[in-house]
């Protein structure tokens, strides 16, 4: 038999293994891929109300206190920008307000509203602070632990627990007003859009319910355990998956109107964690693989994807035209959001998890080793730094910082902070 023969039989049967090979990769990842569907059964999920009567209402409404503007979520509005790009508060100044440890560490930042400061202990508790004093008003335990932002809804405060549940508080007295039980643990930060509370459950769905009741309006099955905390802009709801899926839906009806899944090698699928945030052109988020990903916010198709090192659990900060992200190599990096392209990277020497936040000219970050640091957006320079630390650092008003570093409240004002 030639030898040509013989080495043209070996490659034919070496590209016949590969083409199965490759068959029964694809075969298996579209297999392992789950399918989205509205759930009407709501299996194993309950609503009950508060049992402690309601106070009688104040006199007289105390006015306002300190700053007005408000940031009443995770991420300071429904798209999670996790930005305040025009506030003039300049760098924090070298002196605290007031400081205040709670009894646990703080995963996610406060909200803040009408002189009012809420934040979750992760061990359990939910606080209510004066900002301009750190005075606790009142604290309350709804069961679980708290790893997430509460979200504030006029008169109420809206609370996640890995018990599985989400409870409404009366935002004066700390009451419990009503509760609604889901089948998994509830991570993800809840978000309030014209009087409809959404949020993810381990369960995997996506809930839409009445602030004022409780009552559920929908609850969509993405198919894939939901950490995330969901985004909103226009009529879209949008979240991200542990299946490695971004998912968006109407949110009056929660009919789906696009899933993409990203692929991370030939067998596997992506993995979320970190929420969505968007600009309304595209959405955004990090994989745990460390991938960055830009989708179409109207279609679903990927835009462009880049990286950070090791592993990526923050939820990107959306600011003029830039994306900030953070990753286990202890480098912060800024990406054009029309292109990915990397502006500038800066490393700290700390693994990132806790997501950016973008206040004026510069975006602050902290790592797990108890840093926390502001850059400058232009270029990536470091412009303040603080020896505490983990995880967000926190959020800003017009005159006030409010970080919340490894389980301690630090109120310090800006310098630039204009006069009350």
């Amino acid at each position: 038999m030639p030898r040509a023969f013989v080495w043209i039989t070996i490659a034919v049967a070496v590209l016949v293994v590969a083409l199965a090979g490759l068959t029964a990769a694809v075969w298996f990842t579209t297999q392992d891929r789950p399918e989205g569907a509205l759930d009407t059964e709501l299996e194993g999920v309950t609503v009950s109300e508060g049992t402690t009567p309601p106070p009688p209402p104040p006199a007289t409404l105390p006015e306002p206190a300190g700053d007005r503007r408000c940031w009443v979520n995770f991420g300071g509005d429904p798209r999670r920008s996790l930005a305040r790009p025009s506030a003039i508060l300049g760098l924090p100044a070298k002196k605290f307000l007031w400081t205040r440890a709670l009894e646990s560490y703080i995963e996610f930042p406060p909200v803040y509203c009408e002189g009012e400061l809420y934040v979750n202990a992760f061990a359990g508790t939910t606080y209510a602070l004066d900002a301009e004093t750190g005075k606790i008003r009142w604290q309350r335990r709804v069961g679980g632990t708290l790893p997430s932002s509460p979200a504030i809804d006029g008169p109420r405060l809206i609370v996640s627990s890995q018990a599985g549940t989400v409870t409404a508080l009366d935002r004066e007295t700390g009451r419990n007003i009503w509760q609604v039980q889901t089948a998994g643990k509830v991570e993800s930060s809840p978000v309030v859009v014209e009087g409809t509370v959404f949020f993810g459950s381990h369960d995997g769905r996506l809930f839409a319910v009445r602030s004022s009741t409780g009552r559920i309006l929908w609850a969509y099955d993405t198919g894939g355990r939901v950490n995330a905390s969901p985004s909103i802009f226009g009529k879209r709801v949008c979240v991200t998956t542990y299946a490695g899926s971004f998912v968006c839906v109407d949110r009056t009806t929660g009919q789906e109107l696009w899933t993409t899944y990203l692929k991370r090698d030939a067998f596997r699928y992506e993995s979320f964690y970190a929420s969505p945030s968007t600009d309304g052109v595209r959405i955004y988020s990090v994989a745990r693989s460390g991938k960055v990903v830009a989708l179409d916010a109207s279609t679903g198709s990927v835009v462009w994807t880049a990286g950070v090192g090791g592993l990526g659990y923050t939820t990107p900060a959306i600011s003029d035209g830039l994306v900030f992200a953070g990753g286990f190599d202890g480098r912060l990096r800024a990406f054009r959001a029309t292109t990915g392209s990397e502006l500038w990277s800066k490393w700290v020497g700390g693994r990132i998890l806790g997501a950016p936040v973008v206040i004026g000219p510069y975006v602050f970050f902290s790592t797990l080793e108890k840093r926390t640091y502001a850059l400058r957006v232009s270029d990536g320079e470091i412009a303040w730094r603080l020896p505490l630390g983990r995880y967000s650092p926190g959020i800003a008003t017009e005159h006030t910082y409010f970080f919340s570093l490894n389980g301690r409240l630090i109120a310090t004002p800006g310098r630039d902070a204009p006069e009350r």
